[in-house]
This record gives structure tokens, C-alpha cells and sequence, in this order.
């Protein structure tokens, strides 16, 4: 790609510009899912009540389900000739899910943000995919598929944890 230090250059036979989309929306998916693991990992830690004991666990495998991925995403940026984040700032410049820095948020509140943050997710992963399909990136949206299902996964987990008898 031509706005990128020649020592990066991946050979590909995608199209650069179309290259270029794809890497932007993947670029936008990892600062969502780098925000929505700290956001759960957030909750994880400060998760109190009742439940505390299976809320605090689901929220610790469902953190470690979003932080596997993100290599999968940076990586798949980089076999395609892009580049990837390289900061928590570029994090934060790029990210579409709001921090949650509140001393206390109640475990209740907590599924329901969790649950609509990882549907949001789902929304970047989709516009993703689709950048990946108009640029013959078959790969990307093969992989966004297994994305997509673990963020709907994540939310209906969040869903039902939350769901008043």
C-alpha cells in the first residue's frame, strides 16, 4: 500500500484501495474490541451482589473470548498489506463504544451495557465484512462470520444472565 513504510509492504493480490476499506473497518472493529474488553474486564473486576459468582465468570471467559480475536483482526490487517493499531490513543481516536469510568455500576446495568456494546460490536463486524466481500477479501469475511456469532453469542449469554423472573 502506498501511504505505508516500505519494510511493511505484504505482498497481496487484493486491490489497495479496496484493501484499504477493509483495513480501516478492521482497524475500527479492534479499537471496539480492545474498549469492550476493558469495559468487561471493568465489570468483571467490580461485579458485586447475589450473582456475584456466576457473573464474575462469565464475564471473565467473555473477555478472554474478545481478546482472542484481536490478534486474529490486527494479523489479517497485516496479511492483506495494512496496518494496525499501535497505541492506546489510536485506540481511543478510533473506537465507536463509550469508556464506562463510573466508581459503580450496578450488575444489572452492567449485562445490559455489555449486551448492547457487543451488539454494536456486532454492527462494525457486519460493515466489516461487507468491506472484506466488495473487495474479494474472502478470507476477512470468513473469519468476521465466526466473529459475528461469538459477539451474538456474547449477548444473548448477557440477555438471559440478565432476565428478571
Amino acid at each position: 500500500m502506498a501511504d505505508t513504510n516500505p519494510a511493511l509492504d505484504t505482498p497481496t493480490d487484493l486491490n489497495s484501495n479496496k484493501v484499504r476499506s477493509v483495513a480501516d473497518a478492521l482497524n475500527g472493529t479492534l479499537a471496539d474490541c480492545f474498549a469492550l474488553y476493558l469495559k468487561t474486564k471493568n465489570f468483571h473486576w467490580h461485579v458485586s451482589g447475589p450473582h456475584f459468582r456466576d457473573y464474575h465468570l462469565m464475564l471473565d471467559d467473555q473477555a478472554a473470548q474478545i481478546l482472542a480475536i484481536t490478534d486474529v483482526i490486527a494479523e489479517r490487517v497485516r496479511k492483506t498489506g495494512g496496518t494496525t493499531l499501535r497505541s492506546i490513543g489510536d485506540i481511543a481516536r478510533r473506537q465507536q463504544l463509550a469508556d464506562d469510568d463510573r466508581d459503580f455500576v450496578a450488575p444489572g446495568e452492567m449485562l445490559t451495557i455489555l449486551r448492547d456494546d457487543n451488539l454494536k460490536l456486532v454492527e462494525s463486524m457486519r460493515a466489516a465484512r461487507e468491506a472484506a466481500e466488495g473487495a474479494g477479501d474472502t478470507a476477512t469475511s470468513s473469519l468476521a462470520d465466526e466473529w459475528i456469532d461469538q459477539a451474538e453469542e456474547r449477548a444473548w449469554f448477557l440477555f438471559e444472565a440478565g432476565r428478571r423472573s
